[in-house]
């Protein structure tokens, strides 16, 4: 992975925020690397993104074990994937933050692995289900146990649906409100190909792949954090 190039599409994607009305400096950018090896990881630590998005496990593990340890010490790692519960123990101590708490059981176990751990509470708001996520309305419910339990909910997180414009907009204006109402600061959504309409509906914090790192191959190119 050519750092320079790596740190041309981040200035890219940065335009890109501005010029949908964001703030650069105030939209976290979280790297997902998954799907390449962990040269990625150092290419967009080199180019100021330190906030990493890993989808799968035992991938996300084999990359961490590779790099030095200035690399590691200077990264956030954001499991953003669909999370199964027996993964949690493997999991715990090399997660920063849980980016896809979507149901009871996934919340008491990463509370009982992880205490006190930041954790997003992901809603689906795509309507295909095939992607996790919690049904909004039961998300209070969900959000209410994983603060009773001692975890650090800072915000929410969604992949938005496929379709038109106004169904996409519509998708992430329901995270914000949620988001609002809850007293939750971060709104994690938008990805390469929806950035905009992200931005346009309040995200502080956006998925970002290909347009970083190229293509991947058709293994990994449809697990919804692009």
């Amino acid at each position: 992975m050519d750092p320079a190039e790596v740190s041309q599409r981040a200035e890219r994607v940065r335009n890109r925020i501005d010029d949908a009305g964001g703030d650069p400096d105030q939209i976290a950018i979280v790297a997902v690397t998954k799907g390449f090896d962990s040269s990625a990881v150092e290419a967009a630590a080199g180019a100021g993104l330190t906030l990493i998005g890993e989808n799968y496990a035992q991938e996300m593990l084999s990359k961490l074990s590779q790099l030095q340890p200035e690399i590691l010490d200077g990264i956030q790692t954001h499991f953003i994937g669909r999370l199964q519960t027996n993964k949690v123990r493997q999991l715990s101590g090399a997660v920063d933050v849980w980016q896809s708490m979507d149901r009871m059981r996934l919340v008491a176990e990463i509370a009982r692995r992880s205490p006190g751990a930041g954790v997003f509470l992901q809603l689906d708001v795509s309507g295909t289900g095939t992607q996790g996520g919690c049904a909004v309305s039961v998300a209070p419910a969900l959000l209410a146990q994983a603060r009773q339990a001692g975890l650090d909910v800072k915000g929410c997180m969604a992949i938005g649906p496929q379709g038109p414009a106004s169904e996409i907009a519509a998708a992430f204006a329901e995270v914000t409100r949620f988001a609002d109402e809850h007293s939750l600061h971060h709104r994690c959504m938008g990805m390469s190909a929806d950035l905009e309409a992200a931005i346009k509906a309040g995200s502080t914090m956006v998925r970002i792949g290909t347009a970083l790192f190229g293509p991947r191959s058709t293994r990994v190119a449809h697990s919804g954090a692009n």
